[in-house]
């Protein structure tokens, strides 16, 4: 049977008898994963995360999380840095993301409060908060 420049043996099938050394390896190399395709490694942990995120009692989980975090926040935020309010932020990001209940109350304190609302959009970078700022703009500049 044929080795590759390394000694191992191919397997049945993959070698032809023709083949010397390095055309063997090469044809072994070929069939062998390359160690490039971990971007298919992150594309597995992807999915395997969004199908997670559909499971009801993980999504629990992390609204509990959550809660949790928004809990320790005044606690945190005793201590000197900013992290009070990365703190803050995760925890509202977890609740509002797996609670439907969470969301109507988040909008309707925005509706009742714009200004902390607008705030809390810019502390969690939320896609929203940017294209209605970029819509005020027009409006502003069509306005002039």
């Amino acid at each position: 049977m044929p080795c590759d420049s390394n000694g191992i043996r191919a397997a049945p099938g993959t070698v032809d008898a023709g083949m010397n050394a390095t055309q063997a390896a090469q044809r072994i190399a070929d069939l062998v994963p390359h160690r490039a395709a971990g971007h298919i490694r992150a594309m597995r942990l992807a999915s395997y995360w969004r199908a997670l995120e559909r499971n009801p009692s993980f999504r629990y989980a992390l609204f509990l999380l959550g809660c949790l975090l928004l809990i320790l926040t005044p606690f945190v935020g005793v201590v000197p840095g900013p992290g009070g309010v990365v703190v803050f932020a995760a925890g509202l990001g977890l609740v509002l993301k797996n609670s439907l209940w969470a969301k109507r109350r988040y909008v309707l304190f925005k509706r009742r409060w714009p200004k902390p609302g607008h705030w809390c959009d810019w502390g969690m970078r939320r896609q929203s908060a940017l294209r209605r700022k970029a819509i005020e703009r027009e409006r502003d500049a069509a306005a002039d």
